[in-house]
């Protein structure tokens, strides 16, 4: 899987997400380590969601993983705080704000 692939794939599944309820700003950089490796954000911004293919550098927190264990987590196979455990998945930053996209997005 390429980075553009992986970017495509990860934007068309966060655009269903309803934010509207969200009114405080987050910011979310991900990092992809090894096949596709890059760099996107996801900014929940005045109830809208934005998912880019750019560095963000006004971020709350950064995650850092392989596009597999991303696709995991996204797909409810793997839950991020075990993810964390495991060693699969890092993140850098405001942990509370961190936990907070774990639940806009659903994932169990």
């Amino acid at each position: 899987m390429t980075y553009a692939e992986m970017f495509a794939q990860v934007k068309s599944k966060l655009m269903d997400v309803d934010v509207s309820n969200i009114h405080e700003h987050l910011a979310y950089q991900f990092q992809i380590t090894g096949e596709a490796e890059g760099i996107f954000y996801v900014e929940v911004k005045a109830g809208k969601l934005y998912v880019e293919p750019y560095e963000y550098f006004d971020r709350d927190a950064i995650f850092i993983c392989s596009a597999q264990t991303l696709e995991k987590i996204a797909s409810g196979k793997l839950d991020p705080i075990l993810a964390v455990t495991l060693g699969k998945l890092k993140v850098e930053g405001n942990i509370d704000k961190a936990l907070k996209l774990k639940s806009f997005l659903g994932t169990k």
